[in-house]
């Protein structure tokens, strides 16, 4: 049996004023979920805290909680990558430069997605990707993956994203595969 999302899984979507009320449960979600790689500086919450200032102080921020009664056990977040996006300059193959090129409006860019360990499975990281995606006037989407996160990885392949290639945004990050996917998602179903 394929679990899904439980039908009590409360999703709310937000901008950049709506989630400044809310930074330090998300930064302790964000500590959770990543508490096995915390002594890395890269994931350390300091770290994590300024990508997401600079992540959410975007106009174009939108964030997507996912809540079973009030406990916040998931969310996702991105944003349209700029005309002169750093975005792609940690890719380590060759592409060709049209595919890499932005004008404001090509592209969202999935920052971060997370679900606690224990509501993993059941369908909820499914349904905030969905959320956050749902509607976007971008004509695709991509997303950094670490290769070592089997399930997550497999997840994206599965949900129709593509591997563009190896990609380290920053000197100290892991190489991360870049994946894309063309908006609209084929499997949304508008409501």
């Amino acid at each position: 049996m394929t679990p899904s999302a439980p039908t009590h899984l409360v999703t709310r979507a937000y901008d950049t004023a709506g989630v400044r009320e809310m930074q330090d449960e998300l930064f302790a979600l964000y500590a959770e979920v990543y508490a096995d790689q915390l002594s890395d500086p890269f994931y350390s919450v300091e770290r994590f805290a300024d990508r997401f200032a600079g992540h959410s102080n975007r106009s174009t921020f939108r964030l997507v909680t996912g809540r079973i009664g009030t406990e916040l056990i998931g969310y996702a977040y991105g944003g349209p990558l700029s005309a002169n996006t750093q975005w792609w300059r940690g890719l380590r193959e060759e592409i060709p430069p049209d595919v890499l090129t932005e004008d404001g409006s090509r592209t969202f860019a999935l920052n971060e997605i997370m679900v606690k360990a224990s509501w993993r499975r059941r369908g909820i990281a499914r349904s905030l990707h969905d959320m956050l995606l749902d509607g976007r006037p971008e004509r695709r989407a991509t997303l950094l993956v670490d290769p070592a996160n089997t399930p997550a990885r497999t997840a994206y392949l599965s949900w129709g994203w593509q591997i563009l290639g190896p990609l380290q945004p920053f000197p100290d990050a892991p190489v991360y595969d870049a994946l894309v996917v063309d908006l609209p998602l084929s499997h949304v179903v508008a409501g």
